[in-house]
């Protein structure tokens, strides 16, 4: 079902990582029979136009591009996607309702990324064209509930295809969350490892050797809890959210730590999702 209506050749999306999933990977991507993503993050818009317009001259596959709405360029980003007819919108950090009937009118779908099923039937009364589910066992940003519980659970709830994502890595994560009602799901970690991903090779050796217990939640009590590998600065995160409920100290400490990972290599004092 999901590869008639992304017209893609397998049930996979690629998760829109900032800082990740540039044009480059996500034209990959796409070009092996997935749908790409490129996350714009907190990109500016011209940034966003440079890398879609990339994009489009790597592959003539559909490719989607992720809107984080918490972004101050949202608005922009959001304009520019329906002028630029980008095939799939994929948002997460807000609820994309304000911008659907232009994306619609644009011809694009828009497959928000939801943590509960409250929020899938929002977005499905908003008109999105089907939801991506994800479970707290996702890397980055995280809701509560796992997988294999909340999946079933928007099923059930609405009446608009279900992607189903978090701690997703092979043919038998797919075949489960088949099981679970979904039309397909979105992979995030497992893809880091790929030779087109562009992360620093400290961050891929970091997954490749990470055991089942080497990730941490940090940032609940300040509810943007984020699944990362445990290093020195989880620690230190941890610690200050055991002493201090201040945004400012969060923000010290966190602000630019996923771009050290990714671009320096720097697996202790950066923030290694996964």
């Amino acid at each position: 079902m999901l590869n008639k209506i992304l017209d893609i050749k397998y049930p996979i999306v690629q998760g829109g990582m900032a800082n990740i999933a540039t044009a480059s990977f996500a034209a990959a991507v796409s070009n092996a029979g997935a749908l790409g993503t490129i996350g714009t993050g907190a990109m500016n818009v011209d940034q966003a136009r440079e890398e879609i317009i990339k994009c489009k001259k790597l592959t003539n596959k559909p490719f989607a591009v992720n809107v984080m709405l918490m972004n101050p360029y949202a608005k922009e980003i959001m304009e520019m996607i329906a002028q630029e007819k980008v095939a799939v919108v994929t948002t997460g950090a807000g609820s994309p309702g304000v911008y659907m009937e232009m994306l619609k009118q644009s011809g694009a779908k828009v497959f928000p990324v939801v943590p509960s099923v409250a929020l899938a039937i929002r977005m499905e009364q908003s008109g999105a064209d089907g939801v991506i589910v994800e479970g707290c066992e996702a890397g980055g940003h995280v809701g509560e509930q796992t997988t294999m519980a909340l999946v079933p659970q928007v099923v059930d709830a609405v009446n608009i295809p279900v992607i189903a994502a978090g701690g997703i890595a092979d043919g038998r994560g797919l075949n489960a969350a088949l099981s679970l009602g979904a039309v397909g799901v979105q992979l995030g970690t497992c893809l880091l490892v790929s030779e087109e991903c562009p992360v620093h090779i400290n961050y891929k050796n970091a997954v490749i050797n990470a055991k089942d217990t080497d990730t941490v939640v940090t940032g609940r009590n300040m509810n943007t809890p984020v699944r990362a590998l445990k290093n020195k600065m989880t620690k230190e995160h941890l610690k200050i959210e055991s002493l201090s409920t201040s945004r400012e100290d969060h923000e010290r400490l966190t602000l630019g730590s996923l771009r050290k990972a990714v671009f320096d290599g720097d697996i202790e004092n950066g923030s290694v999702m996964m």
